[in-house]
């Protein structure tokens, strides 16, 4: 089973150091969070949670995903990057090619895009962006995105993007892996018929078997059995070998180490997040490496 470790809500100015020691320990990664713009006052139901209320605050840190992910790639060789999860149909589709076509370049194809519809209205709103067609036009970008990550001039019309032959470039070796976020039906399908892996928010152990179970069956109605699907699941209980062992054997590929903020504080030392790492990496990392 792979690992990943979690910066979201991190003191951003340790986020260098301790994507080296993930490394170092042995992650298979590291995800940051996103949002880009916070409301003080938060409308929107929170749907990861039973109160409907959302777990950071205005003052989260959220960095900007391509800066960071950019830096961590220069001081890192191996890890792979990902953000949990962009939201993507916020953003203007030909900025993030660009950006995620040019991380795919500098970091030897080490970066994939982590995505999902977005779940703030409020946030879309201060955008200007229409929240109700958020998952059409996610289905659209994922198809504009990869024509222009496969270089050469390309055109797309759909109903939400619509434009004539034009050219990125530099375009990447090869198309960027998507995996998907979201647990409504609708996104499990998504993410089965049009992504390479899939991302979770949260579930209990007993859950896991069945989503992965749909899952195999969602890809082979998708006719997509046949092909690599990276499932990175967050567990809501707390962090259990033989959990891990038996989720994998089910088909669970990857898991996580919680954000900071769950294991040692809202604010902490380095040397604190460093031995958190360790521990988790003596645990579980190594006891399942090569599983």
């Amino acid at each position: 089973m792979k690992f990943w470790q979690m910066l979201t809500w991190m003191e951003p100015d340790q986020i260098l150091e301790v994507s080296r020691f993930a490394e170092e320990v042995g992650f298979e990664g590291v995800m940051l969070g996103d949002h880009g713009v916070f409301p003080q006052v938060v409308k929107a139901p929170y749907p990861y949670s039973k109160d409907g209320k959302p777990p950071m605050a205005a003052d989260a840190w959220y960095p900007d995903c391509w800066a960071t992910i950019g830096a961590i790639s220069a001081v890192t060789r191996r890890i792979r990057f990902a953000v949990s999860v962009y939201v993507l149909p916020l953003r203007n589709v030909f900025e993030v090619a660009r950006a995620t076509g040019t991380l795919a370049i500098l970091s030897q194809n080490r970066f994939i895009l982590g995505a999902g519809t977005g779940w703030m209205k409020d946030e879309f709103e201060i955008y200007g962006v229409d929240f109700h067609t958020r998952g059409k036009r996610l289905d659209e970008m994922l198809e504009v995105l990869r024509r222009l990550w496969g270089g050469g001039m390309v055109e797309y019309h759909g109903e939400h993007f619509d434009f004539p032959l034009l050219q990125i470039s530099p375009a990447p070796e090869r198309s960027v892996p998507v995996f998907l976020g979201g647990s409504a039906p609708v996104a499990l399908r998504r993410a089965a018929a049009k992504a390479d892996g899939w991302i979770g928010a949260g579930n209990t152990p007993e859950e896991v078997p069945a989503l992965l179970a749909e899952f195999r069956r969602l890809r082979r109605e998708a006719q997509r059995e046949h092909l690599p699907f990276e499932t990175v699941i967050g567990l809501s209980t707390p962090p259990d070998l033989a959990t891990f062992q038996r989720l994998h054997a089910a088909g669970m590929s990857g898991g996580v180490s919680y954000p900071f903020m769950y294991t040692v504080g809202r604010t902490s030392s380095l040397d604190d997040k460093k031995r958190a790492m360790e521990d988790f990496a003596r645990r579980f990392i190594r006891p399942m490496a090569g599983s």
